[in-house]
């Protein structure tokens, strides 16, 4: 599912207008990442949880060369999902 047939399922089962899923959608989206940003978690009880890690600095290697390079740190987004939405997939 992309973008435009989660809108399209948003407006069908809300009762929304295609531009105001749109528009619902893309709010939920920007508050989301604007609370990552801030090394916020969000947490949507039965779905699941949104978080900020952080990943340190490491060595790596090239695996054509063999060559050790250095690997940057970097904030990683992880996604754990909610018991009701686990069960709900299996």
């Amino acid at each position: 599912m992309n973008k435009g047939e989660l809108v399209s399922a948003i407006a069908d089962k809300s009762g929304l207008t295609k531009d105001q899923a749109e528009s619902a959608l893309s709010a939920t989206l920007a508050s989301i990442e604007d609370a990552l940003k801030s090394e916020d978690s969000v947490s949507l009880v039965g779905f699941g949880t949104f978080s900020v890690n952080n990943r340190p600095a490491r060595e790596g290697r090239n695996p054509r060369t063999n060559e050790t390079i250095q690997i940057a740190a970097k904030n990683v987004v992880k996604f754990k999902p909610g018991k009701k939405l686990s069960e709900s997939v299996n």
